[in-house]
C-alpha cells in the first residue's frame, strides 16, 4: 500500500515520513509554501503527544495516514495498515466481523471476554475505547489514523503498553458541503456513503454521515446455505460544532454502528466426529457450523457513543481542553468452536459494555518550554454471559457470567524543553490508580438446550462451580510510569532522538475461573486464583533518527528498540475432568508468564524519485523471546520459556509500494491519473501463544494441535488506478487487493481436547472493486 501524503490545506516542504497529510489544527501556525522547482514531500501534522506538531519532530515512532488517502486507495478498514506499518498486527478477531485484535511490537491481547484488557490502546478522538467490540469499523468519516509504537504510558496511560491506535475524525468545513461515495465489487459488494454539512450561522455548523457496507460471503455453510464472511453494516455520525470566538471551539458528536452480518464461522482442519464423520472442506471459507443464534437472537453488534469537546485558547501560550464521553455496545455472538453441523462444542455469547470518561488537558507552548498536563477519570462496566455447550455424557451447558466494574483515575504531564538550538529534552510521567471489582458466576447444567438464562428455563444443575461477588473480587493497582527522552537536530536534515519509557496494564481476574476444579472456593489454590494476576509492566528503550534529504524529496526513518516485559498476562482455557477421567467441562487458565525480552529494528523510506514517481518502503524485524514462564508439574515449577512462541508477532515484515501520476483529461475535465501498486510480506505468525513440547522444532507445524494454526510466511500484492479531478471534487478508481489470491490464516481456535476441534479463519481472498466519489 502506498504511503504518500495528500495535501488538503497547504503544501509545505517535507519533514515527516508519513503516509498522509494531516490537517493542521487552529493552533498550528501555517507556513508559506516553499518555492521549489522540484516536487517535495508534504509536511505531516499529528497529535501523537496530545498537541499539534510535525511528525518528524516527535521523538518516537509514529505512523499516520489520512482518511482521504485511505479512500483513494479503497482501504476498507485499518487492518490493511498493518501491511505498511512496522511491527504492527491489526486484524479481525477470531469469529467476529468488527472486533479488533491489535499487537504492536509483540504486545497485545486477543480474547474479548469481559475482564481481559487489551495491550494496545484504541482511541476515537482521544476517547479511550475500553473494549475491542466494534473498534474495527469501515472508513467513512476520518481525517486520519495515527499509530504510535511503543509504550505510551505517560500521555495515553491506560493499557497502552504496546502502543496506541488513534481514529481522528474530520472537522466540519465552514461552508455548505455534500459528498457521495459508492463502491461496487466482487462478491456483490455494494457500499454507499453520504456526507453533508451546513452552516446554521457564522459560528454554528451541523454535519452528518450515513453509510452502509454490504457484501456477500467469501464462502458459505454447505449444510444450510448461509453466507460466510459476508458483511451487512450500517453506520452514522452527527456533529454540531460551535465557534463563539476565534479562541473557543465546541463540538458535540454522536455515532452509531449496527453490524447485522452473519456470524463468521471457522474452517475445521480435522475430520468431524461421529455421527457426521466428514472430511475437511475443499473451500477454506466454507463451514459446516451449526450455531447461528443466541437465545433466539441473530448475530448482531451495536456500538454507540456521544462526546463533548471544549477547546479554549486562554492566551497565545496556554490552552485548555475538556473531553467528555460516553460509549456502549451490545453484542450477540454465536461462536461455534467445532464447526460441525450439530452441537458438539459451541458458545452462544452475549457481551454488553459501557463507559463514561472525563479528561481535562492544559497545553503550554512557550518559546523554550512546551508540554501537556492533565487528569483523567473513567468508569466502565464489562458484562458477558455465555453457555459452552459440550456434547459429552448426554450433554452439558457450562454457564458463565462475568460482571466487571473498573474505575480509573490518572494524572499526567509531558514536558519538552529546548536546551539549545536543535537540542531538547522531554520529561513525562503518569500516575494511575486502577480499581477493579468483579462478579464471576459459573455453573454446569445437564443437557445441550442451554442454561436457564440462555434458552432453557427448565435446566437442572448442581452447586455453582464459582460464585463470587464484587466484595469477594476486588483489587487496586497503582503505578507511576515515567518517560525521559531527547531530540537532537545535529544537522538541518537529521533529527536524532532517544526515549526511555514505561507502560503498565492493571491486574485482572480470570473471567473463566472454576473454583470447583481447584479444590473448592477456600482451597489454597482457589484463594490464590481469587487474588487475580499481577499487572503487566514494560520498560522500553528506543533510539532513532528521522531524516529529510535530497532537497526534501527523500525521507527516511530508522529506529532500534529494546523492551523488558514482565508479568505477561496469558489467558486460556483447559479441560476439567470427572472422577472417572472423562472431560466434564473447561476452566480458565489465566496466568502471569513471567518475563520476556523484545528487541527490534524499524526502517522506513519514501521518496519522490521524479515529479511523477513516488516509492515507499518498510522493513521491520522483531526478536521476541520468553525468558521465564513457570508452570506447575508434579515436581514443582518448571520454566518452559525455551519452548514458547509469541502470538501475532512475525519476526520480519516488509513492504514496497509505488505510485506513478500523470495528467489526463476525462470528458473534458482536467485531472490526474495515479497508478498504484505494492507488495507486503510477513514471516511466520503464531495465532496464539505456543508452548512446544520438548524436541519439536520451530518449523514443525504438525504437532501439537495449536501449531496447526501457525501461518507460514506470505506475500500480498495490491494494485489500483485512480483518476482525481484537479479540483478534487470527482474521483474514480479501480482497485485490486490480494491479487495472487493468497490464502493466509489470521486467527483460530485450538481446542484439540474437545473432539479435536481445531478451526481457523482466513484473510480476504482476491477482490476487485470500482469506486466513485463526488463532492458538491
Amino acid at each position: 500500500m502506498l504511503r504518500r501524503s495528500v495535501a488538503v490545506m497547504m503544501t509545505l516542504p517535507a519533514v515527516g515520513i508519513d503516509s498522509a497529510y494531516a490537517q493542521t489544527t487552529p493552533s498550528t501556525p501555517a507556513a508559506p509554501a516553499a518555492e521549489s522547482t522540484t516536487r517535495e514531500l508534504d509536511r505531516v501534522v499529528v497529535t501523537a503527544r496530545r498537541r499539534a506538531e510535525l511528525i518528524q519532530d516527535v521523538p518516537g515512532s509514529v505512523s499516520a495516514i489520512s482518511g482521504a488517502e485511505m479512500e483513494k486507495q479503497a482501504i476498507p478498514d485499518i487492518t490493511a495498515l498493518a501491511e505498511t506499518v512496522p511491527n504492527t498486527t491489526l486484524k479481525t478477531s477470531r469469529g467476529t466481523n468488527t472486533t479488533l485484535t491489535a499487537f504492536i511490537r509483540g504486545v497485545g491481547q486477543q480474547d474479548p471476554v469481559a475482564g481481559y484488557e487489551q495491550g494496545v490502546g484504541i482511541y476515537l478522538d482521544d476517547i479511550y475505547l475500553a473494549r475491542p467490540q466494534g473498534a474495527l469499523t469501515d472508513i467513512y468519516d476520518l481525517e486520519r489514523i495515527e499509530i504510535l509504537r511503543g509504550p505510551q504510558g505517560t500521555l495515553y496511560g491506560r493499557n497502552t503498553i504496546g502502543g496506541a491506535v488513534k481514529y481522528v475524525t474530520r472537522k466540519l468545513p465552514n461552508k455548505m458541503a455534500f459528498e457521495v461515495k459508492g463502491t461496487l465489487g466482487d462478491y456483490r459488494e455494494r457500499d454507499l456513503v453520504l456526507k453533508g454539512s451546513v452552516p446554521l450561522a457564522d459560528t454554528v455548523r451541523v454535519g452528518g454521515t450515513l453509510a452502509t457496507f454490504n457484501r456477500d460471503g467469501f464462502g458459505q455453510n454447505v449444510i444450510n446455505g448461509k453466507q460466510n464472511y459476508n458483511k451487512n453494516v450500517a453506520a452514522g455520525r452527527i456533529s454540531v460544532e460551535v465557534t463563539p470566538t476565534s479562541d473557543l471551539f465546541i463540538r458535540l458528536a454522536a455515532d452509531r454502528t449496527v453490524d447485522d452480518s452473519n456470524p463468521r464461522q471457522g474452517y475445521r482442519f480435522t475430520p468431524t466426529p461421529a455421527p457426521e464423520n466428514a472430511a475437511p472442506l475443499a473451500n477454506l471459507f466454507d463451514t459446516r457450523a451449526n450455531l447461528y443464534k443466541v437465545n433466539g437472537h441473530d448475530q448482531q453488534v451495536i456500538t454507540r457513543g456521544a462526546s463533548l469537546l471544549v477547546d479554549y485558547n486562554i492566551d497565545a501560550t496556554l490552552s485548555f481542553k475538556s473531553i467528555t464521553a460516553h460509549r456502549a455496545s451490545d453484542t450477540y455472538a454465536p461462536i461455534d468452536f467445532d464447526s460441525t453441523s450439530f452441537a458438539v462444542w459451541e458458545a452462544p455469547t452475549i457481551y454488553r459494555d459501557k463507559q463514561d470518561s472525563q479528561e481535562f488537558q492544559f497545553t503550554y507552548t512557550g518559546e523554550r518550554l512546551q508540554g501537556v498536563a492533565g487528569v483523567f477519570f473513567m468508569k466502565a462496566n464489562a458484562f458477558n454471559e455465555f453457555d459452552v455447550l459440550y456434547n459429552a455424557a448426554g450433554g452439558l451447558a457450562l454457564y458463565t457470567l462475568d460482571d466487571i466494574d473498573t474505575k480509573t483515575y490518572a494524572a499526567f504531564a509531558d514536558l519538552s524543553y529546548t536546551v539549545s538550538p536543535g537540542f531538547s529534552v522531554t520529561v513525562g510521567g503518569r500516575y494511575t490508580d486502577d480499581d477493579r471489582r468483579a462478579r464471576i458466576f459459573k455453573k454446569t447444567y445437564i443437557g445441550l438446550a442451554g442454561s436457564p438464562t440462555l434458552g432453557n428455563p427448565a435446566a437442572v444443575g448442581g452447586a455453582p462451580n464459582t460464585d463470587l461477588g464484587k466484595d469477594d473480587l476486588h483489587r487496586t493497582d497503582k503505578k507511576f510510569t515515567p518517560k525521559l527522552g531527547f531530540g537532537w537536530k545535529f544537522a538541518p536534515e537529521h533529527n536524532l532522538y532517544g526515549t526511555v519509557s514505561q507502560g503498565f496494564k492493571g491486574g485482572m481476574f480470570d473471567p473463566r475461573m472454576d473454583l470447583l476444579a481447584t479444590g473448592g472456593p477456600t482451597s489454597a489454590t482457589s484463594l490464590t486464583k481469587r487474588e487475580g494476576v499481577k499487572p503487566e509492566e514494560v520498560t522500553s528503550f528506543e533510539l532513532g533518527i528521522k531524516s529529510s534529504t535530497m532537497g526534501g524529496r527523500l525521507q527516511t526513518n530508522a529506529a532500534v528498540f529494546y523492551s523488558d516485559y514482565k508479568n505477561i498476562q496469558i489467558p486460556g482455557s483447559v479441560p476439567t475432568f470427572a472422577a472417572n477421567g472423562s472431560i466434564n467441562g473447561f476452566a480458565g487458565s489465566l496466568t502471569n508468564a513471567g518475563k520476556a525480552k523484545i528487541a527490534g529494528i524499524e526502517l522506513e523510506a519514501v521518496s519522490h524519485l521524479t515529479d511523477q514517481l513516488t516509492v515507499s518502503a518498510m522493513y521491520s524485524h522483531l526478536d521476541a523471546k520468553y525468558k521465564e514462564w513457570l508452570v506447575a508439574n508434579g515436581a514443582g515449577l518448571v520454566n518452559i520459556a525455551d519452548q514458547a512462541e509469541f502470538q501475532n508477532t512475525p519476526k520480519n515484515s516488509a513492504n514496497l509500494s509505488a505510485s506513478y501520476d500523470w495528467p489526463l483529461q476525462l470528458n473534458g475535465r482536467t485531472g490526474t491519473v495515479s497508478l498504484m501498486g505494492g507488495a507486503s510480506y510477513k514471516s511466520r505468525v503464531y495465532q496464539s501463544e505456543i508452548v512446544r513440547p520438548t524436541g519439536i522444532a520451530a518449523t514443525d507445524v504438525t504437532v501439537p494441535q495449536n501449531l496447526l494454526l501457525a501461518q507460514s510466511g506470505y506475500t500480498l500484492l495490491d494494485a489500483g488506478v485512480v483518476w482525481t479531478s484537479t479540483d478534487r471534487k470527482l474521483q474514480l478508481g479501480l482497485h485490486g487487493r490480494n491479487l495472487s489470491d493468497k490464502r493466509y490464516k489470521v486467527a483460530g481456535y485450538a481446542f484439540g481436547a474437545f473432539y479435536n476441534s481445531i478451526t481457523g479463519f482466513y484473510g480476504d481472498p482476491r477482490t476487485v472493486k470500482l469506486t466513485a466519489s463526488m463532492k458538491f
